[in-house]
């Protein structure tokens, strides 16, 4: 007969909770009063030197009786036998010796109110004893456990893991306590001497990074792990390069920042990814300067559909705006970034704007709407070769746009404004530099002008954007080849979309005025060992055709153009370089209907110029017919005069 619950019971819990869960506890509470009592037998030996004849034992069980419930009575206080922690781990451990601490001057007093049982400093003795063989019982327990979970080894699954540190400590927990992992640890590999003599949980310290080759031999190993969170991607194409002749898997544990605060898992450990091998950094942010500048703040994010725009608004999300705007003319882009956010993606939310910021009038109505206080400006082409043929549509979206986004946002009093800029803008020679150049100069007039702060920041190649080589690689290689490279040497600077953001974030808080901030991409890669390491992963033979550089390519980027100085005042990863402000009215002198090599000279003189407008002539146009190109010409510069 069942009982009913609002009499006090749980029927359908107290019997199983009766069954399975108390005599677990009273099993641990009856353990650890039985180690008491042989604690009290063994202290009151120690003190009779170990004479039998002065034991009387009626009052060593009497005391031993009482010392158990006091025990227990404070174990229950202290949470020992609750259930609260797992068994033998360091809380109930800490537990464990609160515990004993009160026990035992609540047993002295209570000896001596019963007459002195035993001597007293068998009491003091029987104390810390107690607490060694407790604590010796769960250990053994946990070994016990530790050893049936223990997983053999399987064909591929002797590992040696590369790292003794925090991260190596639970890979091997997780490798050693889970039934199903398919990886036996069987050895350690760290570069620092201090740890040669290392164990963790039974594994051995087997030497450094150079002896990998003959610790797999040794311990017959078939995977190397890299077990170093904090990894670098210098340092895991190092590592890679070691195990590459050894024919071995070699696979990695996540970032820090992936693992969002919990511990490594079994089901963590991957493959290294293009990503690890080429933009895989830690970047440490200033978590209350950024939130000081987001936190309960209205914030708008221009092309928020794009790479760049998505992850900015996923990162901005955590610090806690009072409203997240999130702009872009691709509808597609917004849903997808709104299910990435909330996982609903019903589009019915009206920080989801769908705008151009082509579109004067209806970045007005956007602003009026929503009141921005902060601004990432994210929006552009950045096409290199298809802004090279179609000039005009990087004036008319990287420059007009952008120059419209900052009029309306001094317009409407914006705060804080970040314009996200490209590598390409540093001592530029192809017309997205040009363009982007000429807005780090627009913003930083912007600033002058505006009492909030706005900003440039600017970086290189962005991994997994749409877009980016990697993604070209792979398309290349599902396509069966060739990789096209354009030539043997050029290389690139890489990041991962949330390295730059985190960045973008951290350097939206610094205090400058009239600069770009240049972010540190750390060391150039070859994109020609990008493509050989894509060829060579792709299990069937892949080639590699190198096609020449296009127009306005380079072969090495820079992130610093000529004069502007590496000069890192805030932020060790953050340079900040002066930018001589550009007019607005300047752009008065741009006909998006002129002659290609006509508007691509003007960008360039534009972009170039160390003077303000007026102080030097553009270069002369080329010779056209007709007065048609005059008439759009002064069309244009009404149009941009509407909002000086």
């Amino acid at each position: 007969m069942r009982k009913d619950p609002a009499a006090g019971a749980w029927p359908g819990r107290a019997v199983p909770w009766i069954r399975t869960v108390l005599p677990g506890r009273a099993a641990r509470a009856g353990a650890d009063a039985l180690a008491l009592a042989t604690a009290l037998l063994i202290a009151t030996l120690l003190r009779h030197d170990g004479h039998v004849r002065w034991l009387h034992g009626g009052e060593l069980a009497e005391l031993s009786l009482v010392a158990a419930l006091v025990h227990t009575a404070a174990g229950i206080r202290f949470g020992l036998y609750t259930g609260r922690w797992s068994y033998g781990c360091f809380e109930e451990i800490l537990a464990l010796a609160k515990t004993a601490a009160v026990t035992t001057p609540i047993v002295f007093v209570l000896d001596t109110l019963l007459g002195r049982l035993v001597p007293r400093s068998a009491i003091i003795g029987a104390g810390l004893i107690g607490l060694v063989l407790a604590a010796g019982v769960r250990y053994a327990v946990r070994l016990l456990h530790d050893q049936r979970l223990r997983p053999r080894p399987e064909p591929g699954g002797r590992v040696v893991v590369m790292g003794a540190g925090e991260g190596a400590t639970q890979v091997i927990r997780a490798m050693l306590r889970s039934p199903s992992s398919p990886y036996v640890p069987v050895a350690l590999l760290d570069d620092d001497p201090a740890k040669r003599t290392l164990r963790i949980m039974g594994v051995p310290m087997a030497g450094n990074r150079h002896a990998m080759a003959e610790v797999v031999r040794r311990f017959h190993a078939d995977t190397v792990v890299i077990a170093i969170p904090s990894a670098d991607a210098p340092l895991i194409r190092a590592l890679t390069d070691l195990a590459e002749p050894l024919d071995v898997d070699v696979k990695v544990v996540p970032r820090v920042v992936e693992l969002f605060g919990r511990t490594v898992r079994v089901e963590d450990i991957r493959p290294v990814s293009h990503t690890d091998l080429l933009g895989r950094r830690e970047i440490a942010i200033d978590l209350a300067a950024v939130a000081g500048y987001l936190q309960g703040r209205r914030v708008l994010v221009t092309g928020a559909g794009g790479s760049i725009g998505s992850e900015l608004c996923r990162q901005v999300a955590q610090f806690g705006p009072a409203r997240l705007v999130m702009l872009d003319r691709d509808e597609s882009g917004l849903h997808a970034v709104q299910l990435s956010l909330d996982g609903r993606g019903m589009l019915d939310d009206r920080n989801l704007v769908v705008a151009d910021i082509r579109d004067q009038q209806r970045l007005d109505e956007v602003f009026d709407e929503h009141r921005p206080h902060v601004v990432f400006h994210a929006a552009a082409l950045k096409h290199l070769p298809l802004l090279e043929m179609h000039p005009s549509e990087a004036l008319k979206t990287n420059i007009i746009g952008t120059y419209q986004i900052l009029q309306t946002a001094i317009r409407h009093n914006v705060d804080r404004l970040v314009n996200i800029s490209t590598d390409k803008a540093a001592d530029p020679c192809s017309v997205l530099g040009y363009s982007k150049r000429i807005t780090e100069r627009l913003t930083a007039a912007a600033d002058a002008a505006a009492p909030g702060t706005y900003t440039s920041v600017r970086f290189g190649n962005v991994l997994g954007s749409r877009g980016s080589v990697l993604t070209a690689f792979a398309a290349q290689v599902e396509a069966g080849g060739p990789i096209t490279v354009t030539d043997p040497e050029v290389n690139r600077y890489f990041m991962t979309v949330q390295e730059a953001v985190r960045l973008v974030v951290q350097a939206g808080a610094l205090d400058s005025h009239g600069e770009v901030l240049v972010l540190d991409m750390g060391e150039p890669v070859r994109i020609a060992d990008v493509a050989r390491r894509i060829a060579e992963s792709a299990g069937r033979h892949i080639k590699i055709v190198y096609t020449g550089l296009r127009p306005g390519e380079k072969l090495a980027e820079v992130l610093l153009g000529p004069g502007e100085p590496d000069h890192r005042p805030n932020h060790p990863l953050i340079s900040q370089a002066p930018v001589p402000p550009l007019d607005g009215a300047v752009l008065s002198l741009l006909d998006p209907s002129s002659p290609r090599a006509d508007l691509i000279a003007v960008l360039r003189w534009l972009a170039e110029s160390p003077a303000l407008p007026g102080r030097v002539a553009p270069p002369a146009p080329a010779p056209r017919s007709g007065g048609r190109g005059g008439k759009r010409q002064a069309e244009f510069t009404m149009r941009l005069g509407r909002h000086p």
